[in-house]
């Protein structure tokens, strides 16, 4: 069974914030961001939603696909930040495009949420369960941001990304087409040095302080994470799809740093060239970051029939994943 790929989308918010805004806003600049980070821009909700963005980018991945939701048999939403608890973001997309027929739950590994929702997506459409499945990647970090924390805040935006897959018959007589190799991972023992608070027990025995809870992160410890675990992932999901890294024609990374994304083709002995970045408009988007830059290079004519593609995120838990597809 092969399961491709057949349509992408993407959505993000009206306003664009530039770091020359920010530093009007906090003791920061342009110069200061960019040069530790590569990012010039970010887009900040301010009427969108989580849910909206993902309809919107899921709408834009059906079309390209050429199916209606009433085909979709699975919707399996990555996100750390959903506009709320109960229903869920999956649930409230499947709402609104119509998608009657698919089962629709949500996914929480931050930053590799896509990979791990693509990974159990590509599960259930090998095991026969439906033909379509519709996974998304959306986030509003924005709102749980410490916009006082100018470390932090800066790195990141919001926006929604979203790919419809489809299972199809393998022709014993082709190349295998597809999802070729996925390598996941996680590492709770080092998770605190990236994490948002969620409620505390407040209860009619126990009063806690109900104040929210903002990101905080080890930046130098997530970095060193990065550096070491992204090419380990990306040359075990390479060598589990057969291929060597010299025939990947495209790596398609999170964006959190373009440091890290340097340092990961260097370790991998890769020109920046197969690189593609967007970061520099949107900032780190968290499992949104992925499908985004997906859609954008798929719709900037950057992948053909053929094309072999890695697809890696790391982020707070600590999780990791890599999935080669060939397209």
């Amino acid at each position: 069974m092969n399961v491709k790929i057949v349509g992408t989308g993407s959505a993000v918010p009206k306003l664009r914030v530039t770091n020359d805004d920010l530093s009007r806003l906090m003791d920061t600049s342009d110069e200061w961001i960019k040069t530790r980070t590569g990012i010039e821009n970010r887009h900040l909700a301010v009427e969108e939603t989580t849910t909206g963005m993902a309809v919107e980018a899921a709408e834009k991945a059906l079309r390209q696909a050429g199916i209606t939701a009433e085909e979709l048999g699975l919707i399996v939403a990555g996100t750390a930040t959903p506009d709320r608890f109960l229903p869920n973001l999956s649930c409230e997309v499947q709402s609104a495009l119509g998608a009657k027929n698919a089962v629709a739950f949500d996914l929480s590994a931050a930053c590799s949420g896509f990979l791990f929702s693509l990974n159990t997506a590509d599960v259930y459409l090998k095991s026969g369960f439906c033909k379509y499945a519709l996974v998304i990647g959306a986030e509003t970090l924005s709102k749980i941001m410490d916009w006082s924390d100018r470390s932090t805040c800066v790195l990141f935006g919001d926006g929604a990304g979203a790919a419809v897959l489809c299972a199809k018959e393998a022709d014993a007589a082709a190349q295998p087409e597809g999802i070729l190799g996925t390598v996941l991972g996680s590492d709770g023992a080092r998770g605190m040095v990236l994490r948002c608070d969620n409620r505390p027990v407040n209860n009619p025995y126990v009063k806690n302080d109900t104040a929210l809870s903002y990101v905080s992160m080890n930046g130098q410890e997530v970095y060193k994470f990065a550096v070491k675990t992204v090419p380990r992932v990306i040359e075990e999901a390479v060598k589990k799809a057969g291929l060597a890294v010299d025939e990947i024609d495209l790596f398609v990374l999170h964006q959190a740093n373009y440091r890290i994304i340097e340092a990961v083709a260097k370790r991998l002995h890769q020109p920046m060239e197969k690189f593609p970045t967007n970061l520099q408009e949107y900032g780190n988007i968290s499992a949104a970051s992925v499908p985004i830059l997906l859609d954008n290079v798929n719709n900037h004519g950057m992948i053909k029939k053929g094309s072999k593609i890695v697809l890696a995120g790391f982020g707070a838990g600590l999780t990791w994943g890599a999935a080669v597809l060939r397209w």
